[in-house]
């Protein structure tokens, strides 16, 4: 089973992709970013080509590069780097996975994909397999966000034997405003050591009552 150096915890900044004024990405300040969060912020980990970084608005290639450059600018500076591989498309999303395993990547998050959407558990258990085995070396985290996906299966049900089809699964990014769902992923979960990284800032500290491990946030991502 796939394990991180230790358990992701804390805070982690969700990272903005950088551009130029013609649309373009502006790889040259990243280094200068990671420098900001570590020696500015004291942020050591990080949540790449997510929400806040606009990584569904990105083509394949540019999120490769995009995840390149972090993980090269990030190497002995940055404790965990975490990469979004999550796509419509199943395919690109093993790609996208298999791609953060070989640069070198501490973990791979994945969303429900959303044009055609998983109806029940069992169908998103098995996307989210398939993307994870793609990967089988990294810590694996399910990025729930149902505001934007319109998918509305409960985290606290798709938690519930996640780890016997998905063995490398370490946790979940919790980014919704039901706090009795994640209260209850967190109650029902707490022999498992899983990471429950809380994604709305508004509500961190409620969620920190409720027993959150840690958040993924932009507040001090940029």
């Amino acid at each position: 089973m796939a394990s991180p150096k230790r358990r992701l915890q804390g805070l982690v900044a969700a990272t903005i992709t950088p551009m130029t004024e013609h649309g373009e990405i502006n790889f040259s300040v990243i280094g200068q970013y990671v420098d900001y969060l570590v020696e500015e912020q004291g942020v050591k980990n990080i949540f790449v080509n997510g929400t806040t970084g606009e990584g569904l608005s990105l083509s394949i290639s540019e999120r490769c590069r995009v995840a390149e450059e972090w993980v090269t600018r990030g190497r002995n500076k940055l404790d965990q780097i975490v990469i979004h591989v999550g796509a419509l498309s199943l395919k690109e999303s093993q790609e996208l996975a298999q791609h953060a395993a070989k640069i070198g990547a501490d973990g791979i998050a994945v969303i429900a994909p959303f044009f055609l959407k998983p109806w029940n558990k069992d169908i998103l258990v098995n996307f989210l397999k398939e993307v994870a085995a793609a990967a089988p070396a990294l810590p694996f985290y399910y990025y729930h966000i149902p505001a934007l996906t319109g998918v509305k299966i409960r985290a606290e049900e798709l938690l519930d034997g996640i780890q016997e089809k998905i063995p490398t699964f370490q946790g979940l990014k919790f980014s919704d405003t039901d706090l009795l769902d994640f209260g209850q992923c967190v109650d029902q979960n707490r022999q498992r050591q899983f990471a429950f990284l809380f994604g709305v800032d508004e509500q961190l500290l409620s969620a920190l009552v409720m027993g959150a491990t840690g958040a993924v946030g932009s507040i001090r991502g940029v």
